[in-house]
């Protein structure tokens, strides 16, 4: 799903000014190009350009603003997925007459069909989205039919049409004083002024003209006029709305009300895993973004590498486990900027698998260069549309995390992991080392991840006290057998990077290799629990090893499963999990360490958004 920004506006003011303003606001949202569509006289006026917002506020400066002098309007930021990030697949998008203009974000996942249709009745499609099916879908409604004439009727049968995540906002050139928008889990919300109304992404749009907003319900739809609005279901029945005052300033609300950015991304995660699985089952099949293998080709690799760095590596950890025994295909784990100095063994039958959020990384492009020098295949895991690494790989997986403003990755790794197991199920998939109804399931236990994240996250209280307990802690070490490992890896980069604290992650088996004579009195010690069901072997012999610390004195710490009683006695603070498949257990017990990282650091007094020394995307070697 795009993480797109849309704003909407009908009033008294300039509609354009209005629309610019708030897409700025937005542009966090995505930024692979920007429209507007403003109702002027008895047509539209229509510019968009690809890029950042500021291409687009070039070219009408360039174009003239004065044709675009209406109060009416709306605008759209893009986070690109269907089609490239170029002007003709820029919102907003128009039927063949001019007349009816859509804005979207979501993915319209019947668009194919429906885009056959359209070509099929003699329609000419201009772009290479998905969202323009329904510009014209609107238009056909709205000239034919018991909905012509009725711009909201239109638009409510196009929606019963769509499947798929989605917010529309459609105006019309025939109707100039109305704005209609719909939502199906995408956000939507409504800004009420006086003599004015609002409709956008996100409450920052317009919070510097109204507090008073309106949450909108799933599969609902509102007709915004300056005198107010009107919320429908689907079917044209009255639909109830959520009315509220947005108590916090501008900046705050940029940050979605919360404290800091990265608070905002951890509590995004739901979201983000679930706009990462959106669209990649299709037909019983997993389904890559861009698709340059052949199932041949995968069925041919005989070796995976994973390349990476910082958290994304610990993602690759991850998937090591996971692929390997989805597949049987033997899986190495490397840092990018090791990669190429060491002479790795590559051929044509090796898969190279880069993972990056930003898709720049500088060590991890020339591990893929390196890589494709060698003649390997190079599928990307990406968080950035058309960024360098996914323009130079064979396949790709774009993680659709949306825009991570925070430096330390949050929802990014959750997505990667995610991202990962989908690779490791088209391996399996195209190798025939799981059946279709085995890959079937293992998916759809992965698509319940986003509701366990969910329950998690409504518990982190505790964790929040633990963090403001441990903040004059030195140090912290951190433990886990099996796929907890590279859980501790994780958590321990996560203090490093917002604490500033000494923290180390270690495999518990090699505790008393060493590590154990770190431990003192008082010492915090983390410990990841694997499943008492899943892995029965590992959990009793990771209880032995926490017995062995805090006979040493140190704090124990242990994130385990609910109902895992068999650890209590051995834990001085017991975070609780939900129970899940071993194998997905990362995604829900990484994000207490999340959690108890940013906590400490705010204890501390530091910027947890913007970490000393560290930047978002690291561009040099």
């Amino acid at each position: 799903m795009r993480v797109c920004g849309i704003v909407g506006y009908v009033g008294h003011r300039p509609a354009l000014d209005v629309v610019l303003d708030g897409l700025r606001r937005l542009e966090y949202r995505g930024y692979d190009s920007a429209g507007v569509a403003v109702l002027v006289g008895d047509g539209l006026a229509v510019e968009r350009k690809a890029g950042r917002l500021a291409n687009l506020e070039a070219r009408l400066d360039e174009v003239g603003r004065e044709g675009f002098a209406g109060t009416a309007g709306m605008g759209h930021t893009r986070w690109a997925t269907h089609g490239a990030p170029v002007d003709r697949n820029s919102h907003p998008h128009r039927d063949t007459t001019g007349r009816v203009a859509v804005v979207h974000n979501g993915i319209i996942e019947n668009f194919a069909a429906l885009r056959a249709e359209l070509e099929a009745a003699g329609v000419e499609l201009a772009s290479d989205t998905d969202s323009e099916t329904a510009a014209h879908l609107v238009a056909r409604a709205y000239a034919d039919g018991d909905t012509r004439g009725d711009l909201p009727a239109s638009v409510r049968a196009v929606c019963r049409r769509l499947e798929g995540a989605f917010t529309l906002v459609v105006t019309h050139a025939d109707e100039p004083d109305l704005i209609v928008a719909a939502r199906r889990s995408s956000p939507l919300v409504l800004g009420i002024g006086a003599g004015e109304t609002f409709v956008a992404s996100d409450v920052a749009a317009f919070i510097e003209h109204t507090r008073e907003a309106v949450e909108l319900g799933q599969d609902q739809l509102v007709v915004i006029t300056r005198g107010g609005y009107e919320v429908l279901d689907f079917h044209g029945e009255p639909a109830p709305a959520k009315p509220f005052t947005v108590d916090w300033d501008l900046s705050a609300a940029e940050k979605g009300g919360h404290e800091y950015f990265m608070l905002k991304e951890i509590d995004e995660q739901p979201t983000a895993l679930a706009d990462t699985l959106r669209g990649h089952f299709s037909d019983g099949r997993i389904v890559l973004d861009e698709q340059r293998l052949s199932d041949q080709d995968l069925r041919d690799v005989d070796k995976v590498f994973v390349v990476a760095c910082g958290s994304a590596y610990h993602s690759g950890l991850v998937a090591k486990y996971a692929i390997e025994h989805w597949t049987r295909l033997p899986v190495e784990v490397e840092l990018a900027s090791e990669f190429r100095y060491r002479d790795p063994v590559l051929d044509r039958d090796t898969l190279v698998v880069a993972v990056s959020q930003s898709g720049e990384t500088a060590d991890t492009l020339e591990a893929v260069r390196h890589a494709r020098e060698q003649k390997a295949r190079v599928l990307a895991v990406c968080n950035t549309n058309g960024a360098q690494i996914p323009r130079e790989s064979d396949a790709v997986l774009y993680t659709h995390a949306g825009p991570e403003i925070g430096v330390a990755s949050t929802k990014a790794f959750l997505a990667q992991i995610a991202a990962n197991y989908l690779v490791g199920l088209a391996l399996a998939q195209a190798r025939g080392t799981k059946y279709p109804d085995e890959v079937a399931r293992e998916f759809h236990e992965l698509a319940a991840m986003p509701e366990a994240v969910r329950q998690v996250l409504g518990t982190t209280e505790q964790v929040k006290a633990l963090g403001r307990e441990l903040s004059e802690a030195k140090a912290v070490l951190f433990l886990g057998r099996h796929v907890g490992y590279p859980v501790a890896l994780e958590g321990a980069l996560k203090l490093k990077e917002l604490a500033y604290m000494h923290a180390e992650g270690f495999a518990a088996g090699e505790l008393k290799h060493g590590p154990i004579a770190l431990i003192e009195p008082g010492l915090p010690v983390v410990v990841v629990m694997p499943s008492p069901k899943g892995r029965a072997v590992l959990h009793s012999k990771l209880v032995s090893n926490i017995s062995e610390i805090q006979a040493r004195g140190a704090r124990t710490i242990v994130i385990a499963e609910e109902g895992d009683e068999t650890v209590r006695p051995f834990a001085d603070e017991l975070i609780e999990i939900p129970a899940v498949p071993t194998l997905l257990q990362p995604l829900v017990s990484t994000v207490p360490l999340q959690v108890l990282a940013a906590e400490i650091a705010r204890s501390r007094g530091y910027d947890v958004d913007k970490p000393r020394n560290l930047a978002k995307s690291v561009t040099v070697e």
